[in-house]
């Protein structure tokens, strides 16, 4: 059996872009165990303008048309972060985003309340301090501040797969990435309300 990545088989020939380099191999299953096992933190940076997943479009419709959502794809996570944050785990999230917002960025805003709600941290960078703090332009996730999970994409901001990155001076500068991002940030109430304003 191949490994499978959460998306692309591994040896497929999308999975095998990020930077010339042969993806480790970590599973699905693998993957998801990461956010189940971690001990204090999970951090997580998007830089992405939009990720194209299947079960956010159609919420996505509802978000641009005024129509209400229940949203019952995020349950299960929201039930993974309301148990971590009662024993004492810690989710963080920096997502990039330009302005003005797109519809996509925006829609973010929006679910981040209820993500925010169940115990997540998620703030907000522009694109242009992040340049100016120089973070980079890729996606990842570090769990206790010493696993270090490096996110692929497709051109068309499909998720391909995760990689396991081991190198201890890479998962330093991811570190100090992190704390700049988390250092520049704005909390997601202090943003949602300010993009508000600068609209009305």
């Amino acid at each position: 059996m191949r490994a499978r990545f959460l998306g692309k088989p591994l040896n497929s020939p999308s999975a095998r872009r990020g930077g010339g380099r042969k993806l480790s191999r970590l599973t699905g299953d693998e993957f998801g165990r990461l956010f189940h096992s971690f001990e204090h933190t999970a951090f997580r940076l998007e830089t992405r303008e939009r990720y194209d997943v299947d079960y956010e479009n159609e919420s996505l419709r509802k978000f641009l048309a005024k129509e209400r959502d229940e949203l019952p794809w995020m349950r299960d996570w929201l039930t993974m972060i309301r148990d971590a944050t009662a024993q004492g785990r810690r989710f963080h999230r920096v997502r990039v985003v330009s302005l003005p917002l797109s519809d996509y960025s925006r829609f973010g805003v929006w679910r981040a309340q209820f993500t925010n709600g169940a115990g997540e941290d998620i703030r907000y960078l522009t694109r242009d301090r992040a340049t100016a703090a120089g973070l980079p332009l890729h996606d990842y996730w570090l769990f206790d501040s010493h696993r270090l999970v490096r996110m692929h994409f497709d051109e068309s901001d499909a998720f391909l797969g995760a990689e396991v990155v081991e190198d201890t001076e890479e998962i330093v500068r991811h570190n100090h990435w992190r704390d700049a991002a988390w250092h520049h940030a704005v909390e997601r109430d202090e943003f949602a309300a300010e993009q508000h304003r600068e609209s009305a």
